[in-house]
């Protein structure tokens, strides 16, 4: 049998901590605690001839649903890939890392963006029956906290996995409570305990103030090398009860996940809360009241495996033959139409946190940009879209995300999936402005912001940030929330050497630079989560850009009120750096409304008409200067718009506040 391994006190996790240098040292420990290295267990052929017969026989006490969840970075997905291995789905030689990270950004960027769905069978003894486990891989930043909630909505158990190295960070704790709230049952784990800077004794103190975890509750593993990783399944076993549900009971099935299939349409991964489903049944949805007929059933291996029906408690692939993704409501309850069942609860619909506009760099790359966005949103129903057109850049899409990582992904899938190279302007927040005839308008772009003669009221979100660092980083943390106007909650310590920090942000501060300068400031230690916190009043204006007096629409930004000054300075500066002289003076205004708050000017160039007056009065001199000052008045009158290059144009959109 194997054995969890435990801590009995901190004392002892000091010093199993510096004990584990390197793989050699790993498997002494292993052996010395009675670990055996994670053995290949038998597992049905993965053509599909005896998985079906196998799931079939299965009943709901013997399925296990549980999810993995911390924060980004802590080796989620290096532990999925370790459970695979030990229950014999895939092999631990030559097999590609991080298999349940399926998009090429992920793998680049080691992050896990797409919550991911694998099926595992397990044999507690070689002669007994197998167990279902359904393990769900979810996303670690604050972006993709949605996958996180559909995640843990269809799971009854949850490793709260955290990194020795760097203790309990801030995503740690949201993704926490999201599953205390669900009522899982939470198994906590200390990961990479074999790195010599593993500092497993302060983690557990960490875990036991943050959440009121018992030390003697916490398993140890090392998801790279294996060790511990024995003990996690039968754990899960032990601690997570099973789905109360029956066969006999009506059907009802919860839709967690969807995703777009070129070739089968939208595929939905979908968990039975009771009853059975196979091809050929009939569904209704609870959100749209239309009806569907199953065209196949797939469990989640390495592939889709198609099975004769999925019983209760079960977690599968549905093909229902929907068209569009936008016809896949995250949350929404299927059931049989002549009994249909109440929705299940508790699904927040993901809003937009963040907007920004996306223009071809290409006059006459409108359409590819709209034909990519348009497949696109084919797999990411996330992204809200909608046309808007600039004086400067033509025609453009203005889109709302997530958030910044979000945003940045995908700029990047479009440029490595569909070929298109877009320019994006300053992200902005949503805002809600109240006009002087009562009317309520919402405002997504700058331009789309009101003069202050029509405009009664003015609000903006508001989040509930909460920030995990080191303590010799406390006071430039604490200057930078007040800087961004943000007003202090709370204050609490996670043991001698970390400190929490909760503040209320308007989310125009975290929609900036405000990460960039936290990992400065903490030298990359702190860590940073958010949730919306209502809204408060803002004062905002419309910082905007003019060059020799004609608008520059695509530069304009909504910036804070008492940082106009200060950012509309940086911004014509940048500019004139970019700008490439002309025979006529260029003057570059940063105004708010009709007010000029800055201003540069790039000087017209100069010939030297001198040059070759070597001698003679000086009268000639000065008839030389004033045919050149003639030439240049005429320059002036017949000049039309200044000619603004791509790169001045990135450089100032980049400009942080």
């Amino acid at each position: 049998m194997n054995r969890v391994f435990r801590f009995a006190s901190y004392r002892e996790a000091s010093r199993v901590s510096f004990s584990l240098r390197g793989r050699q040292d790993v498997l002494v420990r292993q052996r010395q605690h009675g670990f055996s290295v994670h053995a290949m267990q038998p597992q049905p052929s993965q053509d599909g001839s005896d998985v079906s017969a196998i799931v079939s026989s299965i009943p709901p006490e013997r399925i296990r649903n549980f999810c993995i969840i911390s924060h980004v970075d802590h080796g989620k997905s290096t532990l999925a890939d370790r459970l695979m291995e030990i229950t014999g789905l895939i092999g631990t030689s030559g097999s590609q890392g991080q298999l349940l990270d399926s998009l090429g950004i992920e793998r680049e960027r080691g992050i896990t963006i797409k919550a991911q769905t694998v099926s595992l069978f397990y044999y507690p003894q070689p002669d007994s029956p197998p167990y279902l486990f359904n393990l769900i891989d979810t996303p670690g930043h604050v972006d993709f906290s949605y996958e996180v909630s559909r995640s843990i909505a269809a799971c009854q158990g949850a490793l709260l996995l955290v990194d020795a190295t760097k203790g309990v960070q801030a995503q740690t704790v949201a993704n926490f409570f999201l599953a205390f709230e669900q009522d899982l049952s939470i198994i906590p784990v200390v990961n990479k305990v074999d790195l010599g800077h593993a500092d497993v004794a302060g983690t557990l103190e960490q875990m036991s103030s943050a959440f009121d975890i018992d030390p003697s509750d916490t398993l140890a593993i090392s998801a790279k090398t294996g060790l511990g990783v024995d003990a996690l399944l039968p754990t899960l076993l032990e601690r997570t009860p099973p789905l109360s549900a029956r066969e006999d009971s009506p059907l009802r099935i919860l839709l967690f996940d969807a995703w777009y299939d070129e070739h089968r349409g939208v595929l939905c991964l979908m968990q039975v809360l009771g009853g059975k489903l196979q091809p050929g049944t009939r569904l209704v949805s609870a959100a749209s009241k239309k009806e569907y007929t199953v065209l196949s059933v797939s469990l989640m291996r390495i592939a889709q495996i198609p099975v004769d029906r999925l019983g209760p408690g079960q977690v599968g692939c549905v093909c229902l033959g929907m068209k569009a993704i936008s016809e896949a409501s995250i949350g929404d309850t299927f059931s049989h139409p002549s009994s249909p069942q109440p929705a299940v609860p508790g699904f927040k619909r993901p809003q937009a946190m963040v907007f920004a506009g996306l223009y071809p760099t290409l006059e006459s790359g409108f359409g590819e940009l709209q034909t990519a966005m348009d497949r696109f949103l084919l797999k990411d129903a996330s992204v809200v879209v909608e046309n808007e057109h600039s004086p400067t850049l033509g025609r453009g899409l203005r889109c709302g995300f997530l958030g910044l990582l979000h945003m940045e992904v995908v700029q990047q899938r479009l440029l490595e999936e569909h070929g298109v190279d877009v320019l994006m302007t300053s992200p902005t927040v949503p805002l809600q402005a109240t006009l002087k005839d009562g009317s309520v308008r919402n405002v997504n772009s700058p331009e789309a912001l009101p003069d202050d003669k029509e405009l009664a009221s003015l609000t903006e979100p508001v989040v509930a940030a909460t920030i995990i660092t080191p303590a010799e980083y406390l006071g430039g943390l604490i200057a930078l929330c007040e800087s961004a106007c943000g007003e202090q909650v709370e204050q609490t310590f996670l043991g001698p050497e970390r400190v929490v920090l909760r503040y209320k942000l308007p989310l125009a501060e975290i929609a900036t630079d405000f990460h960039d300068r936290m990992k400065t400031l903490s030298s990359g230690y702190a860590s940073l989560d958010y949730e919306p916190s209502g809204s408060q009043p803002a004062d905002v204006v419309a910082l905007g850009l003019r060059v020799n007096g004609e608008p520059v629409a695509a530069l304009t930004r909504i910036v804070r009120r008492n940082k106009s000054v200060a950012l509309g300075k940086a911004m014509v500066a940048t500019l004139k750096g970019e700008m490439q002289r002309q025979v006529y003076d260029i003057i570059i205004q940063a105004t708010v409304g009709n007010s000029v708050v800055a201003r540069e000017t790039v000087r017209a160039v100069r010939k030297n008409v001198l040059a070759k007056c070597y001698g003679g009065d000086v009268s000639r001199k000065r008839k030389l200067l004033d045919k050149q000052k003639e030439g240049k008045k005429r320059a002036n009158l017949t000049v039309g718009s200044v000619e603004i290059p791509h790169e001045a144009y990135v450089k100032v959109l980049t400009k942080k506040s």
